[in-house]
């Protein structure tokens, strides 16, 4: 099999790499979207099934899935960190701050493993499968597709410190927020278009409730946010209690991947501070909201190519990882 893939390393890297259809991995290492063309062929049929299923017995499904790729790629690269448990000398990311009581979906992509492994053993990694998901979710909820470099292996170990530092917050000031993009190599027209991604999915009342009731430490809430909305907000997310009640990240269109996230910032109707400092707090992100508030084939387009950028943050190729038989632990022989 290596030769066949060396061929179409070469053929991506020539023919392809204009169209960002190839990732750089480092190291001399090349994601390129064939990778499984011959050791597994119905990789991406496989994957797009269990996800189909998934998001049609909980549509909610589909945000979680697209914010798992998020949340592992912020953290030590695309490498399928985010997935391990914790073990003798493994503290699972999942017991970070930003992933503790809200990342889920790992039912899903053990099934989607299972599936993998039944049909080409020790050959796809979990990395792969969550850039997959992601993108199928997305197509799923009735956003853009795009084609997934891949050939991405799983790291043997996780950082805990990395999710609770690199990982944007709901709370943080937009400079933070650029910056902690900023650090993988992504720029502010990723920000805004990955931003995009809450036109799915639900927050938990304790992500925006300083908003509310007490956003700069006054008592004050954020007069930034549209006050009749807030009041709606209220009547269900008390000043104390009622943390875990799930609120839509979109109002307009819950489940429907669509640009009306971005016409409700301009209305003031953002859900996370995060969301509506794009609009507040710099100029260069408001226009960008701007333009994909009126051109929702604008922000397909763009949210395309973030995730493939995305996607292509530090992953490990060649010899370094592995690819784990099941994502939540690494394999035992090492």
């Amino acid at each position: 099999m290596s030769q066949p893939k060396n061929f179409l390393v070469i053929l991506c890297v020539l023919a392809l790499a204009p169209l960002s259809l190839c990732g750089k991995a480092g190291r001399g290492g090349y994601l390129y979207p064939q990778f499984y063309d011959q050791s597994c062929p119905k990789a991406q049929e496989i994957v797009k099934s269990v996800v189909a299923k998934a998001v049609a017995r909980e549509p909610r499904m589909a945000a979680s899935l697209l914010r798992l790729h998020f949340h592992d790629c912020f953290v030590k690269g695309c490498d399928a960190s985010l997935l391990l448990d914790s073990s003798g000398t493994i503290t699972s990311e999942k017991r970070s701050i930003p992933n503790r009581d809200s990342a889920r979906g790992f039912e899903v992509l053990d099934e989607i493993k299972s599936a993998l492994e039944k049909e080409c053993p020790h050959t796809v990694s979990c990395a792969d499968l969550l850039a997959l998901a992601a993108r199928d979710s997305t197509v799923l909820t009735g956003g853009p597709s795009w084609v997934v470099p891949l050939g991405r292996r799983d790291s043997r170990g996780a950082s805990v410190s990395g999710s609770n530092n690199n990982i944007p917050a709901p709370n943080n000031t937009f400079q933070t927020i650029l910056t902690k993009f900023k650090l993988p190599g992504l720029d502010i027209v990723d920000l805004v278009a990955l931003s995009g991604s809450h036109t799915i999915g639900n927050a938990r009342c304790t992500t925006f409730r300083q908003r509310l009731y007490n956003q700069t430490g006054n008592g004050q809430p954020d007069f930034t946010l549209d006050q009749s909305y807030a009041a709606q907000l209220r009547a269900r997310c008390p000043q104390s209690g009622g943390d875990q009640n799930l609120f839509f990240l979109d109002f307009v269109s819950p489940i429907k991947f669509d640009n009306s996230y971005f016409k409700n910032l301009l209305a003031f109707k953002g859900l996370l501070s995060s969301d509506e400092v794009l609009v507040t707090k710099n100029q260069a992100s408001r226009e960008l909201v701007k333009q994909y508030a009126a051109n929702q084939e604008l922000f397909f387009e763009q949210f395309a190519k973030s995730m493939v950028k995305m996607g292509n943050i530090s992953p490990l190729t060649g010899s370094r990882g592995e690819i784990r038989k099941h994502c939540r632990k690494v394999n035992s022989y090492q």
